[in-house]
């Protein structure tokens, strides 16, 4: 009984939730990922110090938390500029894009994926943010006026059940 209710019912929440396969991150990655920056602040060389600010970046941006996701947005806005090569300004784009996805500003996210596919047209995950984006949009606007359908087929309700019974 439960798998047809799962196979009824399944597509309807991935569709509500949005089935994008990015992954998540725990509060102890970010932890995790916080120390290795403050020990490679320590004495890592500037190659050390960024890939442990990437990683940082990655885990933030891949958080639940939504002011983790601002902070990583925060980190990776400020070091975009200092990209030092094609391959490192295309990460920082993508990652960017992950944490404007899970904020919910599609269109920004949206802007940096086409930015990152333009460095790396192939590139697989910035092609499956992408097309998450875009079902994304569509979904809230399929969810949008579905809503504007509901409120008008209320109001319109109304007003029939209040001359109804004014006759």
């Amino acid at each position: 009984m439960e798998a047809k209710i799962n196979r009824l019912f399944g597509p309807i929440v991935t569709f509500i939730n949005g089935g994008d396969q990015l992954p998540w991150t725990s509060p102890d990655i970010v932890v995790g990922c916080e120390r290795e920056v403050a020990d490679a602040n320590k004495g890592a060389s500037d190659e050390g110090q960024n890939e442990s600010i990437m990683r940082l970046s990655w885990a933030l941006v891949h958080s639940k938390q939504p002011e983790d996701v601002q902070r990583g947005i925060a980190m990776l806005e400020a070091s975009l500029a200092n990209a030092s090569s094609p391959l490192q300004q295309r990460e920082k784009l993508y990652l960017l894009a992950v944490g404007y996805y899970r904020s919910g500003e599609y269109s920004r996210s949206r802007e940096l994926t086409v930015q990152c596919l333009e460095i790396a047209p192939d590139w697989r995950q910035a092609l499956s943010l992408k097309k998450a984006i875009e079902d994304r949009i569509t979904k809230d606007g399929v969810i949008g006026i579905g809503i504007t359908v509901t409120t008008i087929g209320l109001i319109a309700g109304g007003i029939i059940a209040s001359f109804v019974r004014r006759k």
